[in-house]
């Protein structure tokens, strides 16, 4: 088995490195923190946790964060809610490696129980909750899904950076994503790419941005993007955001049969970037004064 070496965060909570990809699975500002602000917060789930059910899809489940800050969050509002989850996960040595004290210390007892299931055995039920791993290319794993005919009330979108995983941030791979969205459900993403966004708005959903936070910097205008089929319930793009999607940066990548390879993604996107007549997105910086 991959041996993960934890890495702690600003809010004391800790995170993976990931080799293959260069990257961590969270941000360093901390871990914890990401999960509740840009997926639990930006999903509504406090105030959805008044339904007598919620069911959630967490894609790339990594060391389960985003579905601990979730069940965190319903249930200290309604104890009752039978929530169904299900997470999407390439690598079965992420979860698993995820459980030591050091990792699960920061979710309450009942919680670290759930995640030493699922990181075990993959699936977990109990009286208030139906939850499973799906492992595999989340290309492939979502179609399961998609058959079965289920709807998400919130859907946590946390692959690596579209630059190292492209073939998760691809229209095709969006569009499937957006199958299992409910009418009334929120898809939140870490991400502000406007390949990303653009990705999303043309598998038919709006777009709105997650603020920046107080201590944010000049160049950080968005902590991310949520996504629904129902405009008003999202927080609106700033005009500069707006442009960012009028940019070549805004071209989004492609994956025609959800097969591809990261390096035929990155090329056919290279190509369409440099015969594009759109704007160049350093002239947009150079407009909005971003570093």
């Amino acid at each position: 088995m991959t041996h993960w070496i934890p890495q702690a965060t600003q809010d004391g909570s800790y995170t993976f490195f990931s080799s293959e990809f260069g990257e961590t699975f969270h941000s360093l500002a901390g871990a914890k923190a990401e999960a509740f602000q840009k997926f639990s917060e930006a999903t509504h789930l406090a105030a959805r946790a008044a339904s007598p059910s919620l069911r959630l899809l967490d894609v790339c489940y990594g060391l389960g964060y985003n579905t601990a800050a979730a069940l965190e969050t319903i249930w200290a509002v309604n104890p009752h809610c039978h929530i169904e989850l299900y997470g999407l996960e390439l690598d079965p040595t992420v979860p698993a490696g995820a459980l030591t004290p050091e990792l699960l210390s920061c979710w309450s007892s009942p919680v670290q129980a759930i995640l030493q299931t699922l990181g075990q055995t993959h699936h977990h039920k109990c009286d208030r909750l139906h939850a499973a791993l799906l492992l595999g290319d989340a290309r492939q794993t979502v179609q399961l899904l998609l058959q079965k005919g289920f709807q998400a009330d919130a859907i946590f979108f946390d692959p690596f950076s579209p630059q190292r995983c492209p073939q998760l941030w691809s229209v095709e791979f969006f569009q499937a994503i957006a199958g299992a969205l409910a009418s009334d459900g929120i898809l939140s993403t870490y991400s502000r790419s406007a390949a990303v966004r653009t990705a999303l708005r043309e598998v038919g959903l709006y777009i709105g941005t997650l603020a920046p936070s107080e201590a944010a910097l000049p160049h950080e205008w968005s902590q991310g993007t949520v996504a629904a089929w129902r405009a008003e319930m999202l927080p609106p793009l700033s005009q500069m955001e707006q442009e960012h999607l009028r940019t070549r940066a805004s071209i989004p990548y492609r994956d025609p049969a959800l097969t591809d390879s990261r390096d035929t993604i990155l090329e056919r996107h290279k190509q369409e970037q440099q015969t594009s007549d759109l704007e160049s997105t350093s002239s947009w910086r150079r407009r909005w004064k971003i570093r």
